[in-house]
This record gives structure tokens, C-alpha cells and sequence, in this order.
């Protein structure tokens, strides 16, 4: 008999949809798929290079649970160049994923009854996580009309004393917003004088539009500093989404040592390959690839908004972050798994559900791939949506 924890999980339906279209084209279907949350840019060289240099010199051993001292300094350095942040090495844990910084931090602060405060649309796992821990999920909805994010006055609104987690994402999965600095410092305002601790994803940071520039919540102030667990990892911006690289910054050393106790009773230290070849990425040597990377993402951008914009009954948000458009099919369509089912089995063009968000009426489409896959799957769904009733 199963546990009752393991069973309150369910599948990821972002994993689930890039299945099925990975599934379909092995049996020869003419798949587009829209669903993948990975960059299709291959990993820069000089990361293939030191992660070789390391097999080669026979670092395949054990670790400290929290990394080598070398990444530590690296993601030490990265946090004060890229976003001012100042951190102990102490203070710093190296994870598998961003989403293992997340899992370990949610089951490390939430109890059974504790509440986590989660904008709503959201990554699909942060209320699975929370569930999990036996904490209850309390979703802020983020409107359309403020470019889907929350206001400090709708948190302050939500807070209880049960209100135990905030998770903040931007640039944001699955929209693209971000938020700015001044709106972070009205909700970090809001917290002060709070025991609230913020686990700020900022796993998209470096994939930003329009001249928009990216802000740190830990940043704001030093109350903000305090209270958030700064996660981020290598998977989208460096286009290293199967090594596996995530870390995790925190002030709070009680919860520090907590993680690093529960990290060493499951998976110990992160792969040591990996840990060496994090570093060339972190210490900005393919900072000139990420721009490049950047650059198509945005040129891709704009050419999937004007293409899904022309179509009449649907709108799309314009993202500033990340390389995911949330596409508002409410007009046509209510039941989102209803209308993605229906374009997969009809024009074979496979997109993520709204409803796996936390908002129904919509779906993910990821241009997380080539310019000609764009313009031939947009044109699918503008054929799907003429005829669809």
C-alpha cells in the first residue's frame, strides 16, 4: 500500500504532453511540439570541455553534500556580479535542478496546515510540492490585465498566521512576466514584520526583452535579503537542461543546515562532473553564447506574437522573460485540455493545457525551437482555430 503523501502527487503535464509528441513522432507522425520547457540550443563548448578536462582527471569521486569548493565560489561570484547579492559559501548549496532547491526548501519549512502563497498562472510543480509536504497551496490569481502578476495589496489580502511560504517566479513559467523592482519592493513591504520566507525562482533571468532588466528579490532590501532563498540554476540560461545544475542561497542558516541534512540522507552531493563544468558557465565565460541564445529567443518571440495576434478569437500576452507564450483561447474555449487534445489529434501540433497552470482558458506554447517550426505550427493552429467548434 502506497503512502498517502505519494498519492496526493500528480504527473507533470508539461512532462506528460512532450511525452505523447515525443511518442507520436516515433511512429511517424509529423509532430510540432510547442510543449518542451528546454532550451534547443545545444551546451556551449567550453562546458563540454571542462566537464572532459574533469572525467579525465578522475574527479568522478564523492563530494561535500553542499559542492566543491571551487562551484561554491563560482555561484559565490555569479550572485554578487549579476545581481549584488552577497553570500557565505556556507550560505550556498548546489542542487540537482532548481526544482531539487525547491522540493528540499518546501519540505524543509512547510508542516502539515502551514499555507505557501503561490501567483496563479503557475509552474506545475509548486503546488504538487507543497501538497506533498502536507502544506495547502493558496492561490493568488495574477490577471491578464496586470500582465498576469500579483499586487502587493492582493498578497496582503491572503496572508493568515498559517501563511507559512511565498513563491515568487520571474521571468515567469508559464507567461513570461516579470516583475519589476518597484513592484518586488511594495510586496517585500508587505512581508516585513512577517516569519514568511520567499523562495524566489529566478531560473530565467538572463533571457530578457525589450531592454527589460531583471531584478532579484533578495535584492530590494535587506528584510528581503533576510527572508528569500535565491534558486537558480544552469538549465535554461545556459543551455545545460540534462546536467542537472540548479543552486540555492540563503541568509537563514537553520534552513541551510537543514537542507544540507536532508540532502545528505537522499541524494548526497549533485553529479561532480557537472559541478566542474557549472563553473566556466557561472563565471560568465558563455555570457557571449547566452546573448546569442537570447537574441533568437526574442526574434522568435516576436514572430510567433504577430502570427498568434492575427488570429481572430485568440490574443497573447506579450512576454518581456523566459521563452514561453500563454495564449488566450477563452473566447473559443473554456476546457483548455479539451481544445489541446483536439489540436494534437487534428493538426498535430502539441501545446500545454492551461488547466495544468492553475488557469483554464488557455495554453503554453514554448518557442523553445527552430523559426520554420514556428511559422508551420502557428499556421496549423490558425487552420485548427477557423474551423474549431
Amino acid at each position: 500500500m502506497l503512502s498517502k503523501r505519494s498519492q496526493v502527487l500528480e504527473e507533470s503535464i508539461t512532462l506528460a504532453i512532450t511525452a505523447l509528441a515525443n511518442e507520436l513522432k516515433v511512429k511517424g507522425e509529423d509532430i510540432i511540439s510547442f510543449s518542451a520547457g528546454e532550451p534547443d540550443f545545444d551546451t556551449p563548448k567550453i562546458v563540454k570541455d571542462a566537464a572532459i578536462k574533469a572525467i579525465e582527471k578522475g574527479c568522478g569521486k564523492y563530494t561535500a553534500v553542499a559542492g566543491i569548493k571551487d562551484t561554491l565560489k563560482a555561484i559565490q561570484t555569479k550572485l554578487k556580479k549579476d545581481n549584488n547579492l552577497d553570500y557565505e559559501l556556507s550560505e550556498i548549496i548546489t542542487n540537482v535542478g532548481a526544482k531539487h532547491s525547491l522540493f528540499n526548501c518546501i519540505e524543509c519549512l512547510v508542516e502539515a496546515g502551514d499555507e505557501v502563497i503561490i501567483p496563479s498562472p503557475y509552474w506545475v510543480s509548486y503546488p504538487e510540492m507543497v501538497k506533498f509536504a502536507e502544506g495547502k497551496p493558496i492561490f493568488i490569481e495574477g490577471i491578464e490585465e496586470n500582465g498576469f502578476k500579483i499586487t502587493a495589496e492582493q498578497l496582503k489580502q491572503a496572508i493568515t498566521p498559517k501563511t507559512k511560504v511565498l513563491i515568487l517566479n520571474s521571468p515567469s513559467n508559464p507567461v513570461g512576466a516579470m516583475y519589476t523592482k518597484e513592484e518586488l519592493t511594495s510586496i517585500a513591504k508587505v512581508l516585513e514584520g512577517t516569519n514568511i520566507t520567499v523562495l524566489s525562482d529566478e531560473m530565467y533571468e538572463k533571457l530578457c526583452y525589450d531592454g527589460v532588466e531583471f531584478c532579484a528579490f533578495a535584492g530590494v532590501s535587506e528584510d528581503a535579503l533576510k527572508r528569500t532563498v535565491t534558486i537558480n540554476g544552469l538549465s535554461k540560461c545556459s543551455a545545460m537542461p540534462g546536467w542537472r545544475f540548479g543552486y540555492m542561497a540563503s541568509k537563514n542558516k537553520e534552513l541551510v543546515s537543514a537542507v544540507k541534512r536532508l540532502q545528505g540522507q537522499s541524494t548526497s552531493n549533485i553529479c561532480s562532473i557537472t559541478q566542474y563544468a557549472a563553473i566556466p558557465a557561472l563565471n560568465g565565460e558563455i555570457d557571449k553564447d547566452i546573448e546569442n541564445m537570447r537574441q533568437a529567443f526574442e526574434k522568435r518571440r516576436n514572430t510567433a506574437l504577430k502570427m498568434l495576434n492575427e488570429i481572430p478569437n485568440i490574443s497573447v500576452y506579450k512576454p518581456q522573460g523566459a521563452f514561453y507564450l500563454f495564449v488566450n483561447i477563452s473566447k473559443l474555449e473554456k476546457d483548455s485540455m479539451k481544445f489541446c487534445k483536439k489540436l494534437l489529434e487534428d493538426q498535430k501540433v502539441a501545446v500545454v493545457p492551461g488547466i495544468g497552470f492553475g488557469m483554464d482558458g488557455y495554453f503554453r506554447l514554448s518557442y523553445a525551437t527552430s523559426e520554420e517550426n514556428i511559422i508551420k505550427g502557428i499556421e496549423r493552429i490558425a487552420k485548427f482555430v477557423k474551423s474549431y467548434s
